[in-house]
């Protein structure tokens, strides 16, 4: 399935072959089972004459090759042994996956920007975040080209079902703020609501495309939760497992609420910023939950405005969460669940839909009287307001108290409704909402 990380592997390989500068090690992070590797190795079956990979995770006894010197001269020959093919500059992409498994093997990363830039290389891993933030490792800093991978949005959803026509009309209607045929919008409607079904992870998406039913994707994503659950006991210790599944499973329950703040009275009675707070740490550098932080002013830049006591989490994939929260695919079908738990979905699909188009996500109130679901920054540096909305109806004064308040440039409004510009405020649809880039 197309992913949108290729054109990004594909400027980084082209870019420093065209500019005969330095090629840093490419590092990807992201949560388990996002597609880093099958990425990766479709990168490099794609545009290299071969490749060689490394699973730290699985192939165990490789890492006892990093174990003592570990420059690019001494690795490289040892490499061409277990692979059984030349390594040859240019023509052959070093693949290491599961690079959290070998610290040693991270550290070499630096040794190849700086000593032998001329091999190609790219890393993953899936707790990288995790294996880093407990400050084992020697990271080498400025010596990697870091990029992140998030589940499938919808445009790559769109790809798998096949439907890049319809993608295409979408790029269109968004940039002229143009409406889409009332047939197409519906029927991209009826798309989105399959997508809060089978989410972005690229597993249940081949099942999804491959069969036309999502009788597998409850239990696809059933396997993924526990996977994550699995790392949680894997690489903690029992105490502070218990905190951070205490964490992740309140999520539902943090999101029905009207306020989305996340509350730690949810977790448990007692509970605390103390005691929890490096719970979520945990959580967001797994790559498995997306924070959405509170800001006090509407002013550029937000980031120093955030208000570090309060915030919001999303699960990282809105097919996830559903599962999660146990609902029924037939339920989002046919609509007949709670309100709050639809507006819920809306917000959760809108914050994984901006992370992934690389937005820094943040949220606004005003005294409990107003509130914007997410404020962003645009690359000109002006700072956006987004309202979200489940269905048609777009009445709320809180997008007009932030847009006068803080003299915004314009504004968007995401909802059920087709695309359209009015007011200085820009309709665009849930299905739409990459679109933000």
């Amino acid at each position: 399935m197309k992913r949108k990380i290729i054109k990004e592997l594909l400027a980084w390989k082209n870019n420093a072959d065209a500019k005969q500068v330095d090629r840093l090690p490419v590092l990807i992070y992201g949560a388990r089972q996002v597609g880093k590797t099958h990425s990766m190795v479709e990168f490099g079956e794609t545009y290299y004459k071969n490749q060689v990979y490394i699973n730290f995770e699985r192939m165990q006894n490789i890492a006892g090759y990093f174990e003592s010197d570990i420059a690019p001269k001494v690795i490289i020959p040892l490499l061409e042994t277990v692979a059984g093919t030349k390594i040859i500059p240019g023509e052959t992409l070093i693949i290491f996956d599961e690079i959290q498994a070998c610290e040693r093997a991270l550290t070499s990363l630096k040794y190849f920007a700086e000593e032998a830039p001329e091999y190609h290389v790219i890393a993953a891993g899936s707790l990288l975040g995790v294996a880093l933030n407990r400050g084992e490792y020697s990271f080498p800093v400025g010596k990697v080209k870091i990029l992140t991978m998030f589940p499938m949005d919808m445009e790559e959803y769109l790809w798998a079902l096949g439907e890049e026509n319809l993608s295409g009309k979408i790029d269109t209607c968004y940039l002229n703020n143009q409406p889409m045929p009332t047939v197409l919008h519906e029927e991209m409607m009826n798309i989105y609501m399959h997508y809060l079904i089978t989410g972005g992870m690229p597993a249940v998406v081949k099942d999804y495309s491959e069969k036309l039913s999502m009788s597998q994707s409850t239990g696809l994503q059933e396997d993924i939760l526990n996977s994550y659950m699995a790392d949680m006991t894997k690489y903690t210790t029992s105490g502070e497992n218990m905190r951070i599944r205490g964490c992740y499973d309140s999520m539902p329950v943090q999101l029905s609420k009207e306020n989305k703040k996340f509350q730690y009275k949810l977790v448990r009675k007692g509970a605390t910023a103390n005691l929890f707070g490096k719970s979520i740490e945990w959580l967001i550098s797994a790559g498995i939950v997306l924070r959405c932080s509170k800001i006090e002013s509407g002013m550029s830049p937000l980031e120093a405005h955030r208000d570090l006591s309060s915030f919001k989490l999303y699960m990282s994939d809105v097919g996830l969460y559903r599962t999660k929260a146990k609902l029924l695919p037939e339920e989002i079908i046919l609509g007949n669940y709670d309100s709050n738990f639809k507006g819920a979905m809306a917000e959760n699909y809108v914050a994984q839909s901006l992370t992934a188009n690389k937005h820094a996500i943040y949220y606004w109130e005003s005294n409990s009287q107003a509130e914007v679901d997410f404020v962003i920054q645009d690359a000109q540096g002006r700072v956006i307001p987004i309202e979200v909305k489940y269905n048609t109806n777009v009445r709320a004064k809180s997008l007009g108290v932030f847009m006068s308040r803080y003299k915004s440039p314009c504004a968007i409004r995401i909802s059920a409704k087709n695309f359209g510009f009015e007011n200085n405020i820009k309709s665009v649809p849930l299905y739409a909402a990459y679109q933000i880039r």
